[in-house]
C-alpha cells in the first residue's frame, strides 16, 4: 500500500541530495577563477565527486540489505551537503579534494537506502519510483542557480551556506520518521529481509546483468548529450552561449517530463514496453538533433531526446529491484551507481573524438549506442518466481 506522505518526503530529500551532485560542476568555475586550478586539478575534483561515489555506492547497497539502516537517508544527504559546504573554507587543494570526496560518499550512502525506501512506500510501482526520481532531476537542475547565487555574493569562502538545505532536510527527515503518519513506512524501508514490492523470490542475476548492461548504454547518451548539447548549437548555428544554455535546459526539462511519463506508461503499458519505446524514440530524436537543419528543430529534438531517454528510468530501477528481490539495496546501488558512472568515465574519449571530428560526429555515435540499447531490451525477461512476503515490521524510530 502506498504512503503518499512518506513518498513525498523522500522525493524532497532526493532533490536536496542530488542538488549536491549538480553543485560540484557548478563550483568548478569559481575555483578556477579564484585559485587558478588547472584542468588536471579540476578533473581530480570530478573524480573525487563521482568516481569514488560510484564505486562505493553498490557496497552501501549490500550493507543495507543486511542491516536496518533507514537513518542512512538523512546521514548520507547531510554528508553530501557538508562536504560541499567545507570545500571552499580552506585554500588548499587537498582539503577541497577530501571535502568533495566526503560529499561523494554521502551521495553514495543516500541512494541505495532512499531507493529501497521509495520502493516500499510507493508499493513497488514504477509510477511512484518515477515521482521519487523526478526529485533528483529537479535537484540537479537547480544546483547551478543555487551555487551561483550563493558564491556570487559570498565567494568560495561562503560554501558553508550551501550545506544549509542538507542539514535542514536531514533533520526534518529524522523528525518525520517519528510521525505516526509516516513511521510505519519510512523506517521499514531499510528492513533487510523484505522486498519493497511485498514479495520475495529467487534472485535472477542473469537478467540483472542484462539490465545493468542496458543501464551502461543509458549513461553514455546522458553524459554525452549533457556535455555537448550546448556546444552543438553554438557551433552549428553560431548563436550565443545563452542560446546554447537554453538547449541544455531543454534537455534537462525533458528529463523531468520523461521520468514522470515513463512511470505513468509503465503502470499502464508494462515496464518492458515502456523501456523499449523510450530507447527507440531517443534514437530517432538524437538523429534529429544531428541532421535537422534549423535551430528550432534541433531545440525540439533535444527536448524530445531528454524526454525519451528518461522514459525508461523508473521502470529500469523497479525492474532491477524485482530481478533481485532479496537484495533490493544491492540492486539499487548497482543500477544507480556503478553502471551509471560509465558514461562519465568514457567522456574523455568522446572529448578526443570531438576535437578530431567535431561535435555533430560525437552526437551521431549516440544513434549506434541507442540502437544497441534497443537490442539489449529484447533480452530482458519479465520477473518471475515472486511469492508473497510477510508484512514488514517497522524499525524503531531513530
Amino acid at each position: 500500500m502506498k504512503n503518499n506522505r512518506a513518498l513525498g518526503l523522500l522525493t524532497v530529500t532526493h532533490g536536496v541530495n542530488d542538488m549536491y551532485q549538480g553543485a560540484v560542476p557548478a563550483l568548478l568555475p569559481f575555483l578556477v577563477a579564484e585559485r587558478g586550478y588547472s584542468y588536471a586539478l579540476v578533473t581530480g575534483i570530478i573524480v573525487a565527486a563521482t568516481g569514488l561515489s560510484s564505486v562505493v555506492q553498490p557496497l552501501f547497497g549490500v550493507v543495507i540489505d543486511r542491516r536496518p539502516m533507514g537513518w542512512l537517508v538523512a546521514v548520507g544527504m547531510m554528508a553530501a551537503g557538508l562536504g560541499v559546504g567545507l570545500s571552499g573554507l580552506v585554500d588548499d587543494y587537498a582539503w577541497t579534494w577530501l571535502a568533495i570526496a566526503l560529499s561523494g560518499l554521502g551521495v553514495a550512502a543516500y541512494h541505495p537506502a532512499a531507493a529501497k525506501a521509495a520502493r516500499i512506500v510507493g508499493g513497488g510501482s514504477a509510477r511512484s519510483m518515477g515521482v521519487f526520481s523526478v526529485g533528483g532531476n529537479v535537484g540537479v537542475a537547480l544546483a547551478p542557480l543555487f551555487v551561483a547565487l550563493v558564491l556570487d555574493a559570498a565567494g568560495t569562502r561562503g560554501t558553508w551556506l550551501l550545506a544549509v538545505p542538507a542539514v535542514v532536510a536531514g533533520a526534518g527527515y529524522l523528525l518525520a520518521r517519528r510521525s505516526p503518519r509516516v513511521s510505519g513506512s519510512v523506517p521499514s524501508a531499510s528492513a533487510a529481509s523484505v522486498s519493497a514490492a511485498g514479495a520475495t523470490g529467487r534472485d535472477d542475476w542473469r537478467a540483472f546483468g542484462w539490465l545493468s548492461a542496458l543501464a551502461v548504454f543509458w549513461s553514455v547518451p546522458y553524459v554525452v548529450m549533457g556535455s555537448f548539447a550546448a556546444l552543438n548549437v553554438i557551433g552549428r548555428f553560431h548563436v550565443s552561449t545563452a542560446t546554447g544554455a537554453a538547449t541544455l535546459t531543454a534537455f534537462t526539462a525533458g528529463g523531468v517530463a520523461g521520468t514522470l511519463v515513463g512511470g505513468w506508461l509503465a503502470e499502464r503499458r508494462g515496464r518492458l514496453s515502456t523501456i523499449r519505446l523510450g530507447y527507440l524514440t531517443a534514437a530517432l530524436a538524437v538523429a534529429g538533433v544531428v541532421f535537422v537543419p534549423s535551430l528550432a528543430g534541433v531545440l525540439c529534438c533535444t527536448l524530445l531526446f531528454g524526454t525519451a531517454l528518461f522514459v525508461p528510468f523508473a521502470a529500469q530501477v523497479t525492474l532491477a529491484q524485482d530481478y533481485l528481490p532479496n537484495r533490493v539495496g544491492t540492486a539499487s546501488g548497482l543500477t544507480l551507481g556503478l553502471t551509471l558512472s560509465v558514461g562519465g568515465l568514457l567522456s574523455p574519449a568522446f572529448g578526443v573524438l570531438a576535437d578530431a571530428w567535431g561535435v555533430p560526429t560525437v552526437l551521431a555515435t549516440l544513434i549506434a549506442v541507442l540502437a544497441v540499447a534497443v537490442l539489449l531490451t529484447l533480452r530482458l525477461p519479465e520477473p518471475s518466481g515472486l511469492v508473497p512476503a510477510p508484512r514488514p515490521v517497522a524499525e524503531p524510530a531513530a
